[in-house]
């Protein structure tokens, strides 16, 4: 069992470190978990490694300035995140429903963090102490820092870092940023004058002294044209790249969110230094009482091989965050941390994954990005690889080889996600065979979204005959080793370009595969993703294109009820979307019917509340 102290969380804690007054307070929406996938751990752990005191209030209470002044006033500064999921994200549903329960607190309880969490806290923060530097981080703020469509809203807000009144904001993956910043304080240096680091955003009154910059529509021009928003989103893409990403200014009434490029990736030695950082990988012990923190448990035998991700779907924000570069650690690190979880007290022999965003893209997607950059003007998979790509699982396939061996583990498993399209693309069989035979147990998840291409194609994912040749490749290599083994594909409703036909399309196709679906997902439109522009907008940023949107909940329902067509709760829905789309041929007794004929509930149930599809 690991032996390591939790940063300071009271003031006993400081006193038993003999800390008078600590150099940085981090305030953050989620219960304190020291481990590495949680980035108030990380960052808290860097700075530590730097030589600064850090102290942790995790989830304060919002209602008055106690709990914010419980640590005391930081010598620097406040960082200031709302935990490892955007705060709206975490507490509705995409009905906008309130969810039951968040795996990030004690016990899994809602209403332990505030709606829009940072600008609270911020708002505290300023309250309990005055004129106190805050630089606020992490996805929520992350993925706000230019003005930014809010589905909860309905509407477009400013930057987070105008509405938080925060002082610098961070975005992507920070450590090196942080480090940056906390020199700079250590040397003398105010907040106000930090406006030229790398991976950071800050508010201006006037950009005179500015150059080589992009402008982009200012927010109050995004909020008034949606053409003009479209424009905005992809001018803002195609300049967030570490090598040759330009500063970003956009206005915003009377002064200037200024972007600084991105922050330089981690080189591979930096990438093991993080993961190599004294965590106690666990909650904190006060919230042992409560069951301890749920968000724990699909981590806690689980390792990060790398960052970043260059499969680039429209509908995620990952490569608006930590972006398209791979950034990888070493197999010694990482055999490392797998020698280290056999040690601890609750393993059971088996490692739960090894990866990423992406398991299997453990290398930059080409040699061009290591000097250029990644390119602006296509993707490295859609619509169909890059021939610079470079498709190769041995080096992952011989790290899951020198992990699975050693001594007291019985089992890797590969839960973060396989691209099946990359997957099926390599012309080398023996990744796919030995996947299917030492890193599954019994089905592999895979997200094909759809079938129909011309959602696909909105998506940015792989045509259907991709996924289909992957299917019958997986279904041939588990017969030849005598496996019985299953696929569970990812689905999802109500993406943009997806109306009642397309979803129909995909409810025959999961007639003709047998398959029932436990879980679906509605398309979410959270911020930062090209799927969200796309459906605040109707139109594609990067082809102009205008493109169908099911932002009506009715029809969201039946698009949902589809994909569970053989859940008696969702006849009535069914049939009705069957009839409206005029395809009553699906409605009888035969191979190809989804429902049989018989007459409706005098009462509709509302599938959302009775289905047992993923919200």
């Amino acid at each position: 069992m690991l032996n390591k102290q939790f940063l300071p969380i009271s003031m006993n804690d400081l006193k038993e470190r003999n800390i008078s007054q600590l150099d940085f307070i981090i305030i953050t929406g989620d219960a304190y978990i020291d481990h590495p996938s949680f980035g108030t751990a990380i960052i808290g752990r860097t700075l530590e490694q730097e030589g600064f005191t850090v102290g942790i209030i995790a989830q304060p209470n919002w209602d008055n300035v106690d709990d914010f002044r419980k640590l005391g006033r930081p010598k620097y500064g406040f960082l200031i995140n709302s935990g490892n999921i955007d705060s709206m994200v975490n507490h509705y549903t995409t009905s906008k429903k309130k969810r039951r329960t968040d795996l990030y607190s004690p016990g899994g309880e809602m209403g332990h963090r505030p709606d829009r969490a940072v600008i609270v806290y911020c708002n505290r923060a300023r309250e309990a102490f005055k004129n106190i530097p805050i630089i606020i981080g992490g996805i929520e703020a992350s993925l706000r820092r230019f003005a930014h469509y809010d589905y909860w809203d309905n509407k477009v807000r400013r930057s987070l870092l105008i509405d938080a009144k925060a002082d610098l904001l961070i975005y992507g993956m920070g450590e090196k940023t942080i480090i940056e910043i906390a020199n700079l304080f250590r040397y003398g240096m105010t907040i106000d004058k930090m406006t030229s680091i790398k991976g950071t955003v800050y508010a201006s009154k006037e950009i005179d002294g500015l150059s080589n910059f992009i402008e982009v529509p200012s927010f109050e021009a995004v909020s008034a044209d949606k053409d003009i928003y479209a424009e905005s989103y992809k001018l803002q893409s195609m300049e967030q790249d570490d090598i040759r990403g330009n500063t970003i200014v956009q206005k915003h009434n009377d002064r200037y969110v200024v972007q600084n490029p991105p922050q330089l990736s981690l080189t591979q030695k930096e990438m093991d230094t993080t993961y190599n950082l004294p965590y106690t990988r666990t909650y904190h012990p006060i919230y042992e009482d409560k069951g301890g923190i749920p968000a724990i448990n699909e981590v806690e035998f689980s390792i990060t091989s790398h960052r970043g991700c260059f499969g680039s779907c429209s509908f995620c924000a990952l490569t608006f965050h930590q972006g398209r570069v791979i950034q990888n650690r070493s197999q010694k690190s990482i055999i490392d941390e797998a020698r280290l979880l056999t040690t601890l007290k609750n393993f059971k022999g088996y490692i739960h994954d090894i990866g990423g965003p992406t398991a299997n893209f453990r290398h930059r997607a080409c040699k061009i990005q290591e000097t250029v950059g990644v390119c602006k003007d296509r993707q490295c998979l859609h619509p169909t690889p890059c021939k610079n790509l470079i498709i190769d699982h041995t080096e992952y396939l011989d790290l899951l080889k020198k992990v699975r061996v050693l001594p007291n583990i019985k089992k890797v498993f590969i839960r973060s996600g396989i691209r099946y399209d990359y997957l099926i693309y390599d012309k080398n069989p023996n990744f796919f065979e030995e996947l299917c035979e030492h890193h599954i147990s019994g089905q592999l998840k895979v997200a094909p979204e759809h079938i129909s291409d011309k959602v696909l194609d909105q998506m940015g994912k792989s045509k259907k005959e991709v996924y289909d040749r992957f299917v019958k490749k997986y279904f041939e290599i588990n017969k030849k080793l005598n496996k019985n083994q299953f696929l569970v594909p990812y689905l999802m409703s109500s993406h943009p370009g997806s109306d009642l036909k397309e979803s129909i399309k995909l409810s025959e196709y999961i007639k003709e595969m047998g398959y029932t679906p436990e879980q679906v997902q509605d398309f979410y439109p959270t911020p930062g993703s090209l799927s969200t522009t796309i459906y605040y907008t109707g139109i594609n940023p990067f082809t102009k294109e205008k493109v169908y949107v099911p932002n009506d909940q009715n029809e969201k329902n039946m698009q949902r009820a589809l994909l569970q067509f053989k859940n008696p709760e969702n006849y009535n829905v069914v049939k009705t979307a069957l009839i409206k789309a005029q395809r009553e041929d699906l409605i009888g007794f035969d191979k190809k019917s989804l429902i049989p004929p018989r007459p409706m509930k005098l009462t509709t149930s509302k599938f959302s509340r009775n289905s047992k599809g993923k919200k």
